[in-house]
């Protein structure tokens, strides 16, 4: 099992104090983040795409390619690439120059995004959000297939045969498919054959095995063998010296972030009870101490059939610099040669 990172590159003012980072200074610690997940030996880092004043990440592959500059061996991706309100032309050359520049560790989670901010910022209309995303994966497939690309849809002009360059240094650029609960975005996947980065931010895990379950099973009926159908988890999650200490530090960040949204989404307020309640032992978030989060880790694998790759999400909080590396080392150096 692979254990990686995601971050939006949040910007948030610190709950107690109200301080909030200079948007540089949030970037070049991400980016010091990214360079000890490297240095500790962590399998993966991702960044998600926004287009929100609290998230700094609305150019993902512009962090990916400094932090390319300054790793060595940590894969490098996006989580997700908001595909459906993207050009698939210039997301396919944007992540093989990264892979260029990387040496062959970029790769995609293509996904629809949890946030609409996009759509109108790029002129598409929000009724088209399934039917852009389909079309556009099925183009951005076909661009890492082919050098010359025959193509047409409904959404973007056609493609006569234009060659696309640059070409990736891997021979198959990965292309994951991020999902949330939507069956049919998990048969889709199936059938296409491409890993699926499944995300759960609530209730509990085990839930979604009927999904994965399908996904396999379609995977299977469309001919691809068991081990190309990988499925990987994206969760909120933080890591402390004691279970206790990680939870005091993660939760009044995570309180305001959840609290902000619900008034966009009509959530009610995020309560200590919930928060403690979601981060028992079968509970969608990863937060406590080492061993705790290990022997969750391996709950989590077995409820859902087994993961290729399980990913932190840690930005969801305002935590100290310090305290983000802590979590960074305890992942490397504690828990991920458990793991493995």
């Amino acid at each position: 099992m692979q254990i990686g990172i995601d971050s939006f590159a949040a910007s948030i003012a610190d709950p107690v104090t109200g301080l909030r980072l200079k948007p540089e200074d949030r970037l070049a610690n991400l980016l010091a983040e990214i360079e000890w997940a490297d240095q500790v030996g962590l399998d993966a880092f991702g960044i998600g795409e926004h287009h929100r004043e609290e998230f700094l990440d609305s150019a993902p592959v512009v962090i990916l390619a400094a932090a390319a500059a300054r790793t060595k061996k940590i894969r490098l991706g996006s989580a997700v690439t908001v595909l459906s309100a993207a050009d698939p032309v210039r997301v396919f050359q944007e992540f093989a120059t990264l892979d260029l520049i990387s040496h062959g560790r970029a790769e995609i989670v293509a996904g629809r995004g949890s946030f609409v901010e996009s759509y109108p910022l790029f002129g598409l209309k929000l009724e088209d959000y399934d039917s852009l995303f389909a079309e556009k994966l099925d183009l951005l497939l076909k661009l890492r297939d082919s050098t010359n690309v025959h193509w047409s849809g409904k959404h973007r002009a056609a493609l006569t045969g234009q060659a696309v360059y640059p070409r990736p240094l891997q021979d198959t650029l990965p292309i994951w498919v991020g999902v949330g609960g939507t069956p049919a975005s998990f048969v889709r996947a199936g059938v296409l054959g491409l890993p699926l980065m499944v995300a759960i931010i609530g209730g509990e895990p085990r839930r979604f095995r009927p999904l994965i379950d399908m996904y396999r099973e379609a995977g299977r009926r469309a001919g691809h063998p068991a081990e190309q159908l990988k499925v990987g988890l994206h969760s909120i999650g933080f890591v402390g010296d004691t279970d206790s200490q990680a939870a005091d530090d993660f939760f009044p960040g995570y309180a305001h972030t959840f609290t902000e949204i619900g008034k966009e989404r009509g959530w009610p307020p995020t309560t200590r009870a919930q928060f403690d309640a979601l981060r028992g032992p079968t509970g969608a978030l990863l937060i406590g101490g080492a061993d705790t989060i290990t022997q969750k880790l391996l709950y989590v694998n077995e409820a859902l059939g087994g993961l290729e790759r399980i990913s932190f999400q840690m930005g969801v909080s305002t935590l100290p610099h310090e305290k983000t590396l802590r979590a960074i080392e305890i992942l490397g150096t504690k828990i991920a040669p458990r793991l493995r």
